[in-house]
């Protein structure tokens, strides 16, 4: 186990981990949520990675090729917005297991499809499908996680999830460097089938298991909205991680363009940009968990990387690097800066009961990716005024700052006893 070791102040607590914690930590469902994440990530992110040749291959012309890939994009995203909402409604009402199993059923299945497809419309039509199923896997995982491990070591499991499950970008970029897009596909809907029969063997949140036998209202998605308070809570978890989707959406998708601006010696490969931020996110999610447990806060940690992310959103605009493997290596900083996703989302689950926990931690994500339907249009705005490097600055500047405001209020959630409910 692990025991606490109380210094001067007996509210701070420092958690040394004895070797026994390495048993708790590597359980089953722990494995089963990080390779699930694997999986979600790379079926995710390979649209993007494939999706100049997929179109080509279907008939989409170069002048029509940004136009349609936006269209397919937004039908992805659309499926991750209704999908977050119904997963996680329906994580708190039949249980985390459903979800997990139900999720990448339905991804893998459109993901095979994909491979099938003839048209941009059958296409768009599956990335929607995809998006849905795609929308459940992180936040029910990180909830079963935090439920099952003890809350001493709540942090090391949820960080481990995510810091694997985002390696799953790496896979997705290779694999599309080596097989046509159709076998890529083929091979994502593949691994996550081989996922699913190793689910049989996951067992249900004991927390969630004794709220299902109480009769209690769950997964009401409208009462967190039901007061001011509540609202605000639920609003700050979304808050704290737009810096993150910042940098994804916005810096790595048209890292050419800003190659380009900032006088790259040779063209940037916006695949290879993504590739590289998320080897330094799976790093920074990792860090990020093991420094909260050693700590002893989620907040303290949390605006450190925020801090680092505002420093390295400065050195990625302002700073002449004119070295394509100095650009890539900025990439990768950045990645490990916005690397407390996994923080993000343990914090949301973590603030709200059981009954409603799932909701929050799958639609927080969620809505989180959907933002960046906000920020396109913004950055296009700014990019006008100001100019493609300038208003890119003045939009990581909003976000940031946003992002500390979600903060500055927010619980401090570090070993808080999850078996409580919203009433």
């Amino acid at each position: 186990m692990i025991e606490p070791i109380y210094e001067d102040n007996p509210q701070k607590v420092k958690l040394i981990p004895k070797p026994s914690t390495l048993r708790l930590l590597f359980q089953i469902p722990v494995i089963v949520a990080a390779l699930g994440y694997f999986v979600d990530i790379y079926d995710l992110l390979l649209f993007s990675i494939v999706r100049v040749q997929s179109l080509k291959d279907l008939g989409v012309s170069d002048a029509d090729m940004l136009t349609q890939g936006i269209y397919l994009i937004n039908m992805q995203m659309g499926g991750l917005l209704i999908g977050g909402i119904l997963w996680g409604i329906l994580g708190d009402k039949r249980g985390r297991l459903s979800v997990l199993f139900g999720s990448i059923l339905i991804y893998s299945l459109a993901n095979i499809a994909n491979g099938f497809v003839t048209s941009v419309d059958q296409y768009a039509i599956l990335r929607l499908v995809a998006g849905i199923g795609l929308a459940g896997e992180l936040g029910a995982g990180i909830t079963l996680v935090a439920e099952v491990l003890p809350k001493e070591i709540r942090g090391y499991g949820t960080s481990l999830v995510a810091s694997v499950g985002l390696l799953g970008a790496v896979l997705a970029y290779f694999i599309a460097e080596q097989f046509a897009w159709r076998n890529a596909y083929f091979i994502g809907g593949g691994l996550g089938l081989l996922l699913l029969v190793m689910r049989v063997s996951v067992f249900e949140s004991g927390i969630f298991t004794k709220v299902k036998e109480q009769s209690v209202s769950r997964g009401n998605f409208l009462h967190l909205f039901s007061s001011q308070k509540q609202f605000f809570k639920y609003l700050r978890c979304i808050l704290i991680g737009l810096p993150v989707w910042f940098v994804a959406g916005i810096l790595m998708t048209f890292s050419p363009e800003f190659g380009k601006a900032l006088n790259v010696d040779v063209p940037i490969v916006a695949g290879k940009a993504v590739m590289w931020e998320y080897i330094g996110l799976a790093i920074g999610d990792l860090s990020s968990g093991i420094l909260s447990q050693y700590v002893g806060s989620r907040k303290k940690i949390l605006f450190l990387f925020l801090v680092l992310t505002a420093v390295l959103i400065t050195v990625y605009l302002f700073v002449p690097l004119h070295s394509a493997v100095m650009f890539y290596a900025v990439c990768s900083c950045l990645g490990f800066g916005v690397g407390y996703w996994a923080l993000f989302v343990t914090i949301a689950a973590e603030q709200f009961g059981t009954n409603l926990r799932a909701t929050v931690a799958t639609t927080v994500p969620n809505f989180v990716r959907g933002s960046i339907n906000i920020m396109t249009p913004l950055f296009l705005l700014f990019k006008d005024h100001l100019g493609l490097v300038s208003g890119a600055g003045l939009l990581g500047f909003i976000t940031i700052t946003i992002a500390f405001l979600g903060l500055w209020k927010m619980e401090e959630t570090f070993g808080k006893d999850l078996n409580f409910l919203e009433e």
